[in-house]
């Protein structure tokens, strides 16, 4: 499609927005009445109108029913799981029964770091993004270090090349290739929080498969956001939140992918009583039985009220349906990126520096900016003017459009005003 700058484009493209009604089930931010605009759904998205229905029907269960709820709710609650695998299981490409709701996302990266890092004194390296999200960095220290290895051998960092803000899939594949023989697990993210690159997760796979190790991804700023094939890539796990791109709240419950390929073998694991055989759980027998599949990996009795909300959202997404919905982020994004090039080419201060890929098959919804002048004042100045975006020190504005509740004309009042704002 070839862009336009004008708003007559913009309201055109509104128009023509089959999800263009899909906005009013969110909770938009207002101020003075007026609603603002809110590109964060790399951080935070809105809350679904339905998930206080939702709540509110899990809170009845409990003052009526109370634990009976489990068996005898209208729903449930035992049963609650099966309505979030199905809907999840298209958004990451996988099995119903390779996707499991469970915990937050650094929990379950521990789960399956427990699972998958299995390091013998020859292979025992992991290799990952340099400047990986801290909370992964943790994750993969104090493994190693509870291995008894070395983080500063035991860890390859795969960087940019000088000059450069994003990693090359060949300086990856390369890497892989380099320290295979002693690699034990190689664990990306899918998207850079920072950067906002996709990684080529195919690819990535490809070459761990290869060099004989384990692979895995953190999906936080991918679930939701861009297209995943878990399974038919071959990947053997990955994690995500649900509070992004899922819309499923703050704090709101994780997920996990379990290749089916791993589901019958004795792999290492903590193990809790939720994930102990379904029909036999309530007999509370020793020796841990685990229930098929990725459910076997649940350790608690599950948070009814985190599952509501993100079943809130997931429905939300299946009504509106994947495949429309990675359209919509695709010409969104598309659209943002042709406004702020040209803000850029026409700019006399050539203030933005670009760290997102442009190719859209290397980014999702996030552009990050990096602003040569001034950045923290103009960041400051669209918070004044309504517009949610994010600031990352020393000097990034990210912003992330989505496409179930953002609009074509939002992104282009963003973009007058950061081009007023720049000057």
């Amino acid at each position: 499609m070839k862009f336009e700058t004008s708003l007559s484009f913009a309201q055109q493209l509104n128009a023509a927005d089959p999800l263009k009604s899909f906005r009013d089930k969110f909770i938009i931010p207002e101020a003075n009445g007026k609603q603002k605009i809110y590109f964060l759904g790399n951080s935070l998205g809105l809350q679904p109108k339905s998930a206080n229905n939702y709540i509110q029907q899990i809170l009845s269960d409990w003052a009526s029913l109370g634990v009976e709820s489990f068996f005898h709710a209208k729903e449930p609650w035992m049963d609650y799981h099966e309505k979030l695998v199905h809907p999840l299981s298209k958004v990451v490409g996988a099995l119903p029964n390779e996707v499991v709701v469970m915990n937050q996302l650094t929990v379950n990266l521990h789960l399956m770091l427990v699972s998958f890092y299995d390091p013998n004194a020859k292979r025992y390296k992991i290799i990952c993004e340099a400047k990986a999200f801290p909370s992964d960095q943790y994750a993969f220290e104090t493994h190693v270090r509870n291995k008894g290895f070395d983080p500063a051998s035991a860890i390859i960092e795969v960087a940019p090349r000088d000059g450069e803000y994003t990693l090359r899939t060949e300086d990856i594949i390369s890497s892989i290739e380099k320290h295979g023989d002693e690699t034990a697990l190689v664990l990306f993210g899918g998207i850079n929080y920072y950067t906002g690159q996709f990684f080529d997760l195919e690819k990535i796979t490809r070459a761990a498969i290869a060099a004989g190790a384990k692979v895995g991804f953190d999906l936080a700023h991918a679930a939701g956001n861009v297209e995943l094939h878990l399974h038919d890539w071959d990947v053997d796990f990955a994690c995500w939140c649900t509070y992004k791109y899922l819309n499923s709240g703050p704090g709101a419950i994780g997920g996990a992918f379990i290749h089916e390929k791993h589901h019958k073998e004795s792999l290492p694991r903590f193990a809790g009583w939720w994930g102990y055989d379904k029909p036999t759980r309530f007999k509370m027998e020793k020796g841990f039985k685990a229930m098929p599949g990725a459910e076997g990996w649940q350790l608690s009795t599950p948070g009814m009220f985190l599952y509501a909300a993100h079943r809130a959202a997931l429905e939300i997404v299946e009504e509106a349906s994947w495949d429309k919905i990675l359209s919509k982020q695709k010409l969104l994004t598309g659209y943002l990126w042709f406004l702020l090039e040209e803000i850029n080419s026409s700019s006399a201060k050539k203030n933005i520096v670009f760290i997102t890929p442009r190719n859209e098959k290397e980014r999702g919804c996030q552009v990050s900016m990096l602003m040569l002048e001034n950045g923290k004042d103009i960041y400051n100045g669209l918070m004044k003017e309504g517009i949610f975006t994010d600031w990352r020190e020393p000097n990034v504005i990210r912003l992330a459009p989505v496409p179930l509740y953002n609009s074509f004309e939002e992104v282009w009042k963003f973009a007058e005003t950061f081009k007023n704002l720049i000057g």
